[in-house]
């Protein structure tokens, strides 16, 4: 019996020896910021997000630009309106002020929402040449350096975003 149990004791460990090394590992590691940073749809994509944020601001101009000469022009004949028009005056610049802390907001979640759907694709063709770098190259694991997360790079992973800038032809 100690020979049948010594025995199944030396094949449980060949068999997990072999299963080890079946399971290596293999990690490479990426700055997605330099792939974004060459990408030549990003050019576009500023420009068209300059542009936007370019016509926010305009507009948010020309509402303060009202809102100074409305309250100038009650400032100025304050002492010459009737009770009635001085609360008109003053509701209307209340009014105006809302509505531009208002803008201000919606100008925030509107820039952020027109850059997500600009971005998207983009970040998108990426994810995929990465995946397609991982799976061609048979990577376990491909870790992006431009995160933060990455602690340390060791002597045995690989840069592949030389592969991946291959792939996407850049």
């Amino acid at each position: 019996m100690k020979i049948l149990t010594k025995l199944f004791l030396v094949i449980a460990l060949v068999g997990l020896g072999s299963f080890a090394q079946a399971q290596t590992l293999k990690i490479g590691y990426i700055d997605s910021n330099e792939i974004m940073g060459m990408m030549p749809e990003r050019d576009t994509i500023e420009n068209k997000l300059v542009r936007f944020e370019k016509q926010l601001e305009n507009e948010l101009r020309a509402m303060a630009t009202e809102y100074q000469t409305k309250l100038t022009d009650y400032q100025n004949n304050l002492a010459a309106m009737s009770n009635l028009i001085r609360q008109s005056k003053e509701k209307e610049l209340t009014d105006l002020q809302t509505r531009i802390q208002d803008f201000q907001q919606n100008a925030d979640v509107d820039y952020s929402e027109r850059r997500n759907e600009l971005l998207t694709p983009l970040i998108d063709k990426v994810k995929k040449a990465i995946e397609d770098v991982g799976s061609e190259n048979g990577y376990t694991y491909i870790i992006d350096a431009a995160t933060g997360v990455l602690l340390h790079i060791g002597t045995g992973a690989d840069d592949v975003t030389p592969k991946v800038k291959t792939k996407l032809g850049i």
